[in-house]
């Protein structure tokens, strides 16, 4: 009696467990693709500028995995690393300081922006590090004109055409 009901609990352990096993590595929830989907868009280096200063100096983004390194000048870059929060429209970027041009004071602070690519260009809003929250649209940014917030404009650069700037030390 107890070997037969080991081997009908067996049956069914294995006939709950067979079919994810085999078939839940092909399903796909479209509402939560994969990470390396959703960040496959971005993967690249991405040049412009601050939105409104145009003649300013060029911006170079350059984005490897969840990776995210800033560049404006050899006095003003950060390296971060970033998450994609799911469900958020405007999509958000949440960026974790990792480092800076020194003196350096915002490592391990989060950057909170939102983003979005038309094309080959990515348009990236944001706040910097003080702030709780990623502002909500791509509209009118109160605070821009006290540089807490930013809008930069960037467009995917050809990878073999641009090599991505190297951070001083």
């Amino acid at each position: 009696m107890t070997t037969i009901l080991k081997r009908a609990l067996a049956v069914a352990v294995f006939s709950i467990l067979m079919p994810s096993g085999l078939f839940g590595t092909q399903a796909v929830d479209p509402t939560h693709p994969p990470a390396a989907a959703e960040l496959e868009p971005l993967q690249g280096i991405w040049e412009g500028f601050m939105a409104g200063n145009e003649s300013g100096p060029m911006i170079t983004v350059t984005i490897t995995g969840n990776s995210l390194r800033f560049y404006r000048d050899p006095d003003f870059w950060f390296e971060t690393t970033f998450t994609l929060p799911a469900g958020t429209y405007p999509q958000q970027l949440h960026a974790t300081i990792k480092d800076c041009v020194e003196p350096c004071d915002d490592v391990g602070k989060v950057v909170y922006a939102i983003f979005k690519i038309e094309g080959a260009i990515l348009t990236l809003v944001g706040i910097q590090a003080t702030a709780a929250e990623p502002p909500q649209d791509f509209g009118t940014i109160p605070g821009f004109e006290d540089n807490r917030r930013f809008r930069y404009v960037l467009k995917k650069a050809p990878p073999s055409l641009s090599p991505a700037p190297s951070l001083p030390r």
